[in-house]
């Protein structure tokens, strides 16, 4: 599974020194936010006749001290041999000002560590240096990217300025930590909650704002096949506060729906000082 991608939620802002933002951003929301999780189609590929399971996606800091998320994602995954429970805990800091990016990644099956993964990603004048330190201690170096954050903070910039199609890449330490990912972003038009919208009571006093439609694909960028097929592909609702809803996740063979069904809204912390 690759629930980890969905790290790309968090927020991180690039900063110039001494602790100034270098460009406008958005208010992004601290939050705590619970997704439940629905197969929505599987082939017979996937070998998957039923998922179920749960997404809680936690975010906190400032663009001055860097930003830290929890997530952890639970799938009940249902097949002709019986059923399987998956458990993914991922933990993550990047640095204000957009510089390294501290990851760590433990996959359970059936209760039982099945994989961790732990690591920290540093920008240099020669692109992304990843030490990793489990499950085994390596060194890589990967092409220049940015981070979940500043992957979050471009997205909303495009869209208030109504540009609807863009590519970028991604590095969020997900899986092995071994790549960079190139992403084709869909932004739609900035829209209106329906008043029957099923996530509105989970919503509360957010239940009106706007929010834009995103579909987001994710290309290895190192892919030798020459096929210009996603790996997989994410869907939601984004609000101009970074937070996010209505997921559909695809990825290829079987794809399911996350649908918000509590938001937790943090206390915001202080501005950064400003400059003298």
């Amino acid at each position: 599974m690759r629930a980890a991608r969905l790290a790309f939620h968090a927020v991180l802002l690039s900063a110039v020194f001494p602790i100034v933002p270098a460009f406008a951003v958005p208010a992004l929301q601290a939050h705590r936010a619970v997704y439940d999780l629905t197969l929505k189609k599987a082939d017979d590929r996937s070998g998957i006749t039923g998922i179920s399971g749960r997404m809680v996606y936690e975010f906190n800091g400032s663009a001055c001290e860097g930003y830290t998320v929890k997530f952890r994602f639970v799938t009940q995954i249902v097949t002709a041999e019986g059923t399987k429970l998956t458990d993914q805990q991922t933990t993550t800091f990047e640095d204000a000002e957009g510089k390294t990016f501290s990851f760590v990644t433990k996959s359970f099956v059936d209760q039982n560590l099945d994989k961790e993964v732990k690591g920290i990603a540093t920008k240099d004048a020669k692109g992304l240096k990843v030490d990793i330190d489990k499950p085994e201690k390596n060194s890589l170096e990967l092409a220049a990217t940015q981070f979940p954050t500043q992957h979050l903070v471009e997205l909303i910039g495009k869209a208030e300025k109504g540009e609807n199609f863009y590519q970028t890449n991604l590095f969020d330490g997900s899986e092995d930590a071994n790549k960079v990912m190139t992403t084709t972003v869909v932004v739609g038009k900035r829209t209106e909650a329906d008043k029957v919208d099923p996530e509105a009571p989970a919503l509360a006093k957010l239940a009106t704002d706007k929010y834009w439609p995103v579909d987001i694909a994710y290309f290895d960028d190192k892919a030798q096949n020459g096929e210009e097929v996603p790996e997989y592909r994410i869907s939601f609702k984004l609000h101009e506060n970074g937070i996010t809803r209505d997921l559909t996740m695809d990825y290829g063979d079987f794809s399911m729906t996350g649908k918000l069904v509590n938001l937790s809204l943090f206390d915001q912390t202080k501005p950064c000082p400003a400059s003298k």
